[in-house]
């Protein structure tokens, strides 16, 4: 169903496009998914640039450039069984729901995770679960995934979500300090987890048990 944004999402699909992203897939995920809906009513100006903007909490919604490459690198097809950790407004969330057969994606911020549980209903979106907890422990009880996605910075790998890894399964995370880190994607083998490190980016931190304290992400 078209909209009043359709044509800036076109617009966005296009600019994605130049910068090299290449999955059909995804290209489609983006084009459908409604950015505007998971960006705060001052922003809406904004809401199919590639901008990153705030989400409140002082946490942020990623460009959709970064959106796209996460999810190119992750490689999903429609059987998957994904964790997400790092939740946000949802929208990376939606994205994925798109691609994949299930979504587990965790959110510390219960007011973050509540809205967007909402989200998730107003767009008829029935292959995902939320919940609020410390995503760095993972979701055992779901485990074991596919794919894993951390939206959120660490300065090494949670071993927790390497175990809930399954066997031929991506893990996808930007590691680093502070103010900058490297998207790192872990491949599971079946005796060994081979480590591929690539482009730059920055990300607010990953707090809990097995990232940044609160004291060390200030």
């Amino acid at each position: 169903m078209r909209d009043g944004y359709a044509y800036q999402r076109e617009r966005m699909v296009r600019d994605l496009e130049r910068r090299g992203i290449r999955d059909p897939r995804v290209l489609q995920a983006l084009s459908a998914v409604p950015r505007h809906l998971f960006v705060r009513d001052q922003f809406l100006a904004r809401a199919y640039g590639n901008y990153t903007l705030p989400i409140g909490a002082a946490q942020t919604l990623s460009q959709p450039y970064v959106v796209a490459r996460m999810t190119e690198l992750l490689a999903v097809d429609a059987a998957h069984r994904v964790l997400e950790v790092g939740t946000g407004s949802g929208y990376q969330t939606a994205i994925l729901a798109s691609l994949v057969r299930w979504v587990y994606s965790m959110e510390r911020i219960a007011a973050l995770a509540k809205a967007a549980i909402q989200r998730m209903r107003d767009l008829k979106i029935e292959n995902v679960k939320i919940q609020t907890f410390d995503g760095t422990v993972g979701w055992a009880k779901a485990a074991p995934f596919d794919r894993i996605l951390v939206a959120a910075g660490a300065p090494a790998v949670p071993a927790p979500l390497l175990e809930q890894l399954a066997v031929d399964g991506l893990l996808l995370i930007p590691e680093g300090d502070r103010d900058g880190q490297r998207l790192v994607r872990y491949h599971r083998g079946e005796r060994r987890i081979e480590r591929e490190e690539g482009e730059a980016v920055g990300f607010v931190p990953l707090i809990g048990r097995h990232g940044w304290s609160e004291g060390d992400a200030q």
